[in-house]
């Protein structure tokens, strides 16, 4: 008795476990449905990226409405080097014209990379099922960091250019001949300030 209750409860057991699975494939094929049918997919090109990842949000006109789905390496034929191509799923209500902007943007200055698409203007023609437009590239760090250098040593040589004297700045805070005729301009303007408006004859 005790060895048939237990292959009894054991048979149950196997039903209900395989009954579940077959519950869960069946919940999961039906939102893996209407999830492809609410959505589809459009490629960007870019050179680069600058770090986006599968799963990166993908916003229209600043709302979330997609994700990166896969991100693939594809040999350009006519400009002869490599593209990056980033397959995006979007939602089916979203129209995306194919004069629209895109591009990588980051959520604050060291933030999530995400694909940010700006909306067109001409919604005649608007973006299909594995449609593609081309993005427009990010700025590398290193060249915003090397624009940055190069600002600081643009700076540093005015400095020192004022300081040796050099250059209109330098000559006007240094030399007291500058200084003082255009004091004197500034306190004869004071005294006669009909003369901003007097026009000498042309002869």
């Amino acid at each position: 008795m005790i060895f048939g209750k237990t292959r009894l409860e054991l048979k149950v057991g196997v039903f209900v476990f395989i009954g579940l699975i077959i519950l869960a494939v069946f919940i999961l094929s039906i939102g893996g449905m209407r999830t492809w049918t609410a959505h589809y997919q459009v490629r960007f090109i870019f050179n680069f990226v600058n770090g986006v990842r599968v799963g990166a949000p993908v916003r229209f006109a600043g709302v979330d409405v997609g994700e990166v789905k896969d991100i693939k390496f594809q040999l350009d034929p006519k400009e002869g080097k490599t593209k990056v191509h980033v397959l995006c799923s979007v939602k089916r209500n979203v129209k995306i014209p194919l004069d629209s902007t895109v591009w990588v943007n980051t959520l604050g200055l060291l933030g999530e990379k995400y694909v940010e698409i700006i909306p067109g203007k001409d919604y005649s023609v608007i973006l299909d099922e594995n449609d593609q437009i081309t993005g427009e590239d990010p700025i590398p760090m290193h060249e915003v960091t090397k624009l940055a250098k190069g600002i600081a040593k643009n700076i540093a040589e005015s400095i020192e250019k004022i300081k040796n004297k050099e250059g209109t700045l330098g000559k006007l805070m240094y030399e007291d001949t500058i200084y003082e005729e255009l004091e004197a301009f500034i306190i004869d303007l004071r005294r006669n300030p009909w003369k901003l408006f007097w026009k000498s004859k042309e002869k």
